[in-house]
């Protein structure tokens, strides 16, 4: 049957400022476990929607008992195809992620939805789902349990990384918001709300 994780997170930041920290969220200190990102392919849609594929490389470190029945030589990198749709009308972003090797020993499917709050638009909700799946005879039961752990503590991870993007891009818009007092007021533009870092609400998880 595999294993299904569900949460919900209130990101108390504006979608558009949530958009651009996904893509600029590697590298950050708490995705260590992430070797490189690729974009494979990008296209704007006639609906100005805009799709891309990217491959993420991963550690992949096994748990002591794992390490004991697989092969030693198993290759500990993992590749990670990620698709993406920015739809700036309705203001979300949709992703799929899933494992391309090592996909019998366990298979990770994520979905996220990052939408802005239409009753807070300063906010941005997110939905992540996922579903973890092995194949491996006698063993299926404890290799998904490992995997639901371990995506638990990896998403915490990507919230963090996120909020560490996040805090960049709004450090780096305040300049931009006080300027030179000598200069003239028209030369200023003013920036959205939520300017200043602030964390998220604790996720609601649903397993």
């Amino acid at each position: 049957m595999g294993r299904y994780f569900y949460s919900e997170v209130d990101i108390k930041s504006p979608w558009h400022q949530v958009l651009a920290a996904f893509w600029q969220r590697y590298p950050n200190p708490y995705s260590t476990h992430v070797l490189t990102e690729d974009v494979l392919y990008r296209e704007v849609t006639p609906r100005n929607q805009l799709l891309s594929r990217r491959l993420l490389t991963k550690t992949n470190r096994l748990p002591g008992w794992a390490e004991r029945v697989f092969p030693a030589q198993m290759a500990r990198a993992v590749y990670v195809l990620e698709d993406s749709i920015v739809d700036p009308q309705t203001h979300t972003l949709t992703t799929k992620t899933w494992n391309l090797n090592h996909n019998r020993l366990m298979t990770v499917v994520e979905q996220c939805l990052f939408e802005e709050d239409s009753s807070r638009p300063s906010w941005t909700k997110l939905r992540r789902e996922a579903w973890i799946l092995s194949a491996v005879y006698g063993l299926a039961r404890p290799i998904q349990e490992f995997g639901l752990a371990r995506f638990k503590s990896n998403q915490v991870k990507a919230m963090k990384g996120l909020e560490y993007a996040l805090s960049k891009i709004q450090a780096e818009a305040l300049p931009h918001l006080h300027g030179d007092q000598g200069e003239s007021s028209e030369t200023h533009k003013p920036l959205p709300p939520q300017v200043t870092p602030t964390p998220t609400q604790k996720p609601k998880q649903f397993v």
